[in-house]
């Protein structure tokens, strides 16, 4: 090794140590959560009043850290990294706008409850009225149209082969003995919490299970893939790094492709269920109308028309309300991530396929990560300056399978689909299903979140 080459590595890990000292005290969702008892208030005055949520409650719970003192130390940072590495160099630039992003999450808790607020989420994550990369479709007619396939008769139909007979405690033991197996050389935790809303979440390398929820076998399924592979995984991932240690921590700019491949994963190992799928599709819709407008109430009653059940109505509806303004004008817009992701996630594969170039895909599991950084990265792993993955699920590890099932799907991506679905309507006529009412009307499979 040269020693141009040491100092090189020996700048990226200072410069990637100080980025995570710094972002350590950030936690955006802890810092707009809502009460469980804020829900259990609204429900039970039957939406007739918008929760009791306002820029005094915001107030009230004190961000973890100096905003002005962390503002100045990403301020240094930042002027660091550019002496140090120089202005154009790939990966001092991706560490630069992991920085800039950091400096925008703490103007938007600094305007918790405001209108600023909205608009600084929509800087960070998007809007669900953006279109897809070389796609002429918004995220909102995406979402909405995933959202009708996912909540077909038939569709609600197989999510009730899903019942809920899981403790927490029984959910912990099931997860843990799963993900040790997988992570056979670190330490992994998956503990009981009261303090989430959500079912299941993740915290570096912790899974926290709610100790109120119950879980079907469905959820484990998910919650081994989703939180345990991708999320832990990739933190794992970038904590092995022996220089790059950055990529173990991940800003708002890496959320749609950590949110997307955890959903992919769901898809490649048949582990979801269309009642998770359709949760994941309406939030889209749900940040797509507060955006236009809509105050809480409006949301909450559109998705109790669509027969969602009050609770998971009021769920994807707090999700998007979260430190915005429950009167409306004012939003977070995270939760476009899962399908936007999802769809980005996919088309790298192919695209990757389609070019030759199939070895960049293991590098999705490479730690926090933006799909438009893989390249850059790439060459930083082939020049010896970044380790690669040390976790891979079976089917990134040996993408040969991979290859045949996105090869396939490019291959026949160009057919009339409408035309086939016409040619096969005609011989579906013939076949009748029995649903019942209650499998219309009945949304309790929808009671499960996860964030």
């Amino acid at each position: 090794m040269s020693d141009a080459l040491a100092r090189y590595q020996q700048d990226i890990r200072r410069f990637s140590d100080e980025l995570i000292r710094i972002q350590a005290p950030i936690k955006i969702l802890d810092t707009i959560k809502w009460p469980r008892e804020i829900e259990d208030k609204f429900l039970a005055k039957q939406t007739k009043v918008l929760p009791e949520i306002s820029t005094d409650f915001y107030d009230s719970i004190p961000v973890s850290f100096n905003t002005d003192k962390t503002q100045q130390d990403l301020k240094g940072l930042r002027f660091a990294i550019e002496k140090g590495l120089g202005k154009k160099d790939k990966l001092g630039k991706i560490l630069i706008a992991n920085v800039d992003q950091y400096r925008i999450v703490i103007d938007m808790l600094n305007n918790r409850g405001k209108p600023m607020f909205g608009k600084l989420s929509q800087e960070l994550y998007g809007s669900a009225s953006h279109k897809l990369h070389g796609d002429r479709h918004t995220l909102r007619q995406l979402g909405d149209r995933l959202s009708h396939i996912f909540s077909l008769p038939a569709a609600r139909h197989m999510s009730k082969q899903h019942p809920k007979i899981i403790t927490a405690p029984e959910a912990v033991n099931q997860l843990s003995q799963r993900l040790v197996n997988y992570f056979h050389d670190d330490k992994i935790y998956v503990k009981l919490s009261d303090g989430i809303v959500s079912d299941a979440a993740v915290g570096g390398d912790t899974v926290k299970i709610n100790t109120r929820a119950m879980f079907s076998e469905s959820d484990m399924n998910v919650y081994e893939v989703h939180e345990g592979w991708v999320h832990v995984g990739t933190t794992l991932n970038g904590r092995a790094q022996p220089h790059a240690t950055w990529l173990s921590v991940g800003s708002p700019r890496v959320t749609a492709s950590q949110e997307g491949l955890a959903v992919l994963m769901e898809m490649l190992t048949l582990s979801s269920n269309p009642g998770r799928a359709r949760r994941i599709s309406d939030r889209v819709s749900a940040v797509d109308m507060a955006e236009q407008g809509a105050d809480f109430i409006e949301v909450y009653r559109y998705f109790r028309n669509l027969h969602l059940s009050s609770k998971d109505s009021y769920r994807v509806t707090q999700r998007v309300f979260r430190g915005g303004m429950v009167q409306g004008g004012s939003f977070f817009t995270k939760d476009i991530s899962y399908v936007r992701g999802y769809v980005e996630n996919i088309n790298f594969i192919r695209s990757a396929i389609s070019t030759g170039l199939p070895e960049l895909i293991p590098m999705l599991f490479l730690g926090k990560l933006a799909i438009e950084d893989i390249p850059d990265l790439y060459q930083a792993y082939q020049e010896g300056v970044i380790a690669g993955p040390k976790y891979l699920p079976p089917m990134f590890a040996d993408i040969s399978g991979l290859y045949a099932w996105f090869g396939f799907a490019s291959g026949i991506g160009n057919i009339d689909l409408k035309g086939v679905q016409r040619h096969f309507a005609r011989s579906f006529d013939k076949v009748t299903i029995k649903t019942s009412e209650a499998d219309l009307f009945d949304d309790s499979e929808f009671d499960n979140n996860s964030d």
